[in-house]
């Protein structure tokens, strides 16, 4: 039964819960080699490590997998492999080659200066590979040739990947590839994807093409020893051919770095990374005392970079990898169709209004997909299971750092366009001023937000230079820090007492003191002295407006906060002049081969449902909540020129503002963390 039961859990993905945690780091090797060079760093560095021999990468994948080993380095096409939901790991830690690259790499395609074609005349050439599925030696370079048009290929349906390229080069040494293929004719040994095939891996694909081999290696960028340079050249896209050290303008792609891949699982992680930092006089970046090369690391580390913790493979290796990795292997996700999308709404309330914006009986239609939060929805955008949300400007701001673009901005009325002012709200008479906010409560519409946040937190930060927040205010709320966090000292999640406290704090609607009106509400009953809103907020829920906790509240009651101009406080009309920014409205986000679609549906879906429609279901109305999905003070949406990048549609002012707020790392959300890693991650 035990036996069955773990069985089970596998393949869920979830071995790691079940497994015992090792007391040292289980390292998996892949040559006997690799295992010797692991074997003297144990002895050596006193390191707490075992080492795991297995025959190859698929097998230490399996073994991290079952928890019969903890970690390995591996390129970009395994890391991909490894984040599959059969083996569920995650990147953890990188290879940073610092002036070189960091922590990316370049994929070129290597010659002999004494051969006289081009990248585009490969046909019937003899080529060494690194090994199959790897990003230098195979994914980068065939998905250029197959996106060129060199290869023909129509798709693994019509015919193997493998077929095609073994038919398109005369001969080649793809490690990895059928034994006894023409993809293994030049392959010195068994054309296993291990050290046991001498022509494995960058330096084997370049001994290669030294021993005559082959007449074109692909490998990286740093693959030629200094000395051996003046005899060979690069391959270049356009054609043409540039010297070994000109890969930074004649290159196939620049990718991810390799990195040490693991089970999802923080603790472990972190005794990994701990481990490797003791590594005494150990030469852990060279493989030379072992007749190798790139054993256990890359030779060409300089040292290695902590992984956010919020990054899985995709994350890490990023949306253009990513796209060559699915046009090789045609597992492109359902497409977007031409009259449909599909809307990610975040939390129970939204999922139930995207639901009832989907069940209209209309030809275009609003598919749903459920985030547990903004950023958990992004990150579906990005992977293409889903398609399109509105969002908030510092929220527009992360998004395009991780390649998706504003494609239509919330208008709330005509003066204002697609902008509102962000404003500080307190109670009239209370005496407080921007400058005396210091150990006062506040009230945040949520972390990273425009108005709630980015706005107010940056002037702070621009004056007092303080980047922990919870010491500057003595309570608050602000909805996505951490619970324990006295930023999240005021909130209150779903308000009802018999209910556990897994909305409280939480970025999320159910969070009665989350957005503008929750963070009004908090201002109102909730304890707090000040409220970061925008500046139609207060009308919205005041004399007579606005749900039933607000039938008693008077606008007349409240005033803002100027910290700048001849008064320290002014009437709530006076916003014009006595605000904290004027700052760009919400947008609908996507990515960018899927603006098209998401643009025309959202205008036929406004024509049916906006305000002027006589339909019961309204796309800027909410009931049982507020702002859900769009601003319900949205009047229509308007369409963001293509042409205009996220930081246009922000304008430099709010650029600006944020950039100076992310001088403070906590203030750094984790997906964007993730997204800016490193350089070679967002499309470009």
């Amino acid at each position: 039964m035990k036996v069955l039961l773990i069985s089970i859990l596998l393949g869920c993905g979830i071995s790691a819960a079940i497994f015992p945690k090792s007391t040292k780091v289980r390292w998996c090797l892949k040559s006997e080699q690799e295992k010797k060079k692991c074997d003297d760093f144990v002895a050596k560095a006193e390191a707490a490590f075992a080492c795991i021999l297995r025959s190859g990468t698929d097998e230490c994948i399996r073994a991290i997998r079952e928890g019969q080993a903890d970690a390995i380095t591996l390129d970009g096409g395994d890391i991909y492999k490894a984040g599959l939901v059969n083996y569920n790991l995650k990147p953890i830690i990188a290879e940073d080659y610092r002036k070189d690259a960091e922590t990316c790499y370049y994929a070129v395609a290597v010659v002999k200066k004494t051969s006289s074609f081009g990248l585009h005349e490969l046909k019937g050439k003899k080529t060494c590979h690194t090994g199959l599925n790897k990003s230098a030696g195979w994914n980068i370079p065939i998905g250029t040739l197959v996106s060129s048009g060199d290869i023909d290929w129509k798709g693994q349906e019509d015919v193997p990947l493998e077929k095609v390229v073994s038919e398109f080069f005369s001969a080649s040494c793809v490690p990895g590839a059928t034994p006894g293929s023409n993809l293994c004719q030049l392959c010195k040994g068994d054309c296993s994807r291990s050290h046991k095939e001498p022509y494995y891996d960058y330096s084997g694909a370049f001994q290669c093409l030294k021993d005559d081999a082959g007449e074109v290696a692909f490998v990286k960028h740093l693959t030629v020893p200094s000395s051996e340079k003046a005899d060979y050249e690069l391959l270049c896209e356009d054609g043409s051919r540039k010297s070994i050290d000109d890969y930074k303008t004649c290159h196939l792609s620049r990718v991810p770095a390799h990195a040490v891949v693991s089970r999802k699982d923080v603790e472990l992680a972190d005794n990994i990374w701990e481990s490797l930092q003791h590594t005494g006089d150990f030469k852990l970046f060279s493989s030379e005392a072992y007749e190798g090369k790139d054993l256990m690391f890359k030779d060409s580390t300089v040292q290695l970079v902590r992984v956010p913790n919020i990054t899985d493979s995709f994350l890490y290796l990023g949306a253009e990898y990513m796209s060559t990795i699915r046009s090789l292997k045609k597992e492109t996700t359902p497409e977007v169709k031409t009259n449909s999308i599909r809307w990610c709404a975040v939390g129970h309330a939204e999922t139930v209004k995207c639901d009832q914006w989907n069940s209209q009986d209309v030809d275009a239609k609003i598919e749903c997909q459920q985030g547990r939060s903004v950023e958990d929805c992004l990150k579906k955008i990005m992977r293409e299971e889903a398609d399109a949300m509105a969002i908030d400007g510092g929220q527009v701001y992360s998004a395009g750092k991780c390649g998706l673009v504003p494609v239509m901005a919330e208008q709330y009325d005509a003066e204002t366009a697609s902008s509102y002012f962000a404003v500080a709200v307190v109670k009239k008479g209370s005496g407080l001023t921007w400058s005396t906010l210091r150990g006062k409560k506040s009230c945040h519409t949520g972390l990273s937000h425009t108005a709630g946040w980015n706005i107010p937190m940056g002037l702070l930060h621009k004056d007092s230079k303080e980047c922990d927040f919870s010491k500057y205010f003595s309570h608050s709320c602000a909805p996505g820090a951490e619970p324990e966090s006295s930023l999240c000292a005021l909130c209150v999640g779903d308000g009802k007492p018999l209910h556990d406290s897994r909305y409280k704090c939480k970025p999320v609607s159910e969070e009665l003191f989350y957005g503008y009106t929750g963070a009004f509400r908090c201002l109102v009953e909730g304890g707090g002295d000040v409220a970061f809103i925008k500046h139609t907020t207060v009308q919205e829920n005041s004399d007579g407006n606005g749900d039933p906790w607000a039938k008693d509240v008077r606008s007349e009651d409240y005033e803002l906060l100027c910290p700048s101009g001849p008064t320290e406080t002014a009437p709530l009309s006076q916003h014009e002049s006595c605000h904290l920014a004027r700052v760009p409205a919400y947008a609908v986000v996507t990515r960018p081969e899927s603006r098209l679609d998401v643009v025309s549906i959202l205008k036929d879906q406004q024509n049916r449902f906006g305000l002027s429609s006589s339909e019961y279901f309204k796309m800027f109305q909410s009931r049982g909540g507020k702002d859900l999905l769009f601003r319900d003070s949205t009047k229509c949406l308007q369409e963001i020129p293509s042409l205009n990048s996220f930081e246009d549609f922000l304008g430099k002012e709010y650029v600006s503002t944020v950039e100076t707020l992310r001088e403070c790392a906590s203030s750094v959300p984790e997906l964007e963390q993730s997204c800016t890693f490193h350089p070679c991650q967002q499309k470009s």
